[in-house]
């Protein structure tokens, strides 16, 4: 009977790690690393957020803090910034409650899995609905989790989708040393364009391999972005664990300059979901 059931334990096992998708362990265990030979499989949901709760779950997310550049320059922590409505998230762009103790003119919320979510090769999509305004550029994207090949931009970013003022497109793009120092920018072309209507939801997304970036827009592939054999070695730093960020960015050399008359401005996240 003992000899039964432990080959039973045995089968288990063995159907359990075929199920699994995603190696992870120790102190590491927020990274999913897809297993080998699984990018021509079923995708299997591996981590999702539905937004239902009456506040961010940190389990999952942090609040982007205020940093240097162009995209996070307005950040806040303030929770006028964040709203939670009907199962949705809404990050806002507004002008500065308080110019006395912040003098900058208006703030804008966002968030990121940065140490708590990040995965390498998968199918990332998420359901939003857009706002404009002048100087709004709403942005989903992702970030090298860890600093496998050097300062940025040598570890890559990926930008699922940024949308400017009032545009009816968004602009989906991979960023790189290949391509900005490098100037590699149609070699092979490094992002692409879309239509939308902003205003309506819309599940902005990519599916990621070891050889390619499918960037999608609801469901159908609008651009990609492929590993070229005998390139740089900087073309593809796309083979390391990536973290997701999900922001209401305001102003910038790019997007322009605010109008604060048309604030607040507003991106409504209805749920993200990642397979593998």
């Amino acid at each position: 009977m003992k000899h039964i059931v432990s080959k039973i334990a045995i089968i288990f096992m063995l159907f359990v790690s075929g199920c699994t998708v995603s190696k992870r362990s120790g102190t590491t265990d927020y990274l999913f690393i897809q297993k080998e030979g699984r990018q021509d499989r079923r995708w299997k949901l591996v981590w999702q957020d539905d937004f239902d709760g009456p506040s961010l779950d940190t389990t999952k997310w942090s609040r982007i803090p205020a940093g240097t550049s162009d995209w996070n320059r307005h950040m806040s922590l303030d929770d006028a910034c964040f709203q939670w409505k009907d199962g949705t998230l809404e990050l806002l762009g507004i002008p500065n409650p308080d110019t006395l103790i912040d003098p900058r003119p208006f703030i804008t919320g966002g968030i990121w899995s940065k140490h708590k979510f990040a995965f390498q090769y998968g199918r990332v999509e998420i359901r939003a609905k857009l706002t404009s305004a002048q100087g709004a550029w709403p942005a989903m994207w992702m970030l090298a989790e860890q600093n496998k090949y050097g300062p940025y931009p040598r570890n890559g970013e990926i930008d699922i989708m940024e949308h400017l003022n009032f545009d009816r497109i968004i602009y989906q793009t991979t960023h790189s040393h290949y391509t900005l120092n490098l100037k590699q920018t149609q070699n092979p072309p490094h992002g692409g364009t879309a239509k939308i209507d902003p205003e309506t939801y819309n599940v902005f997304g990519l599916s990621w391999y070891p050889d390619r970036i499918d960037f999608q827009l609801n469901g159908h592939i609008t651009f990609s972005y492929p590993r070229v054999p005998g390139a740089d070695p900087s073309q593809w730093p796309y083979d390391q664990p990536f973290y997701l960020l999900i922001d209401q960015q305001l102003g910038g050399s790019w997007v322009g300059p605010v109008d604060l008359r048309q604030l607040p401005v507003r991106m409504v996240i209805d749920w993200v979901r990642v397979y593998q």
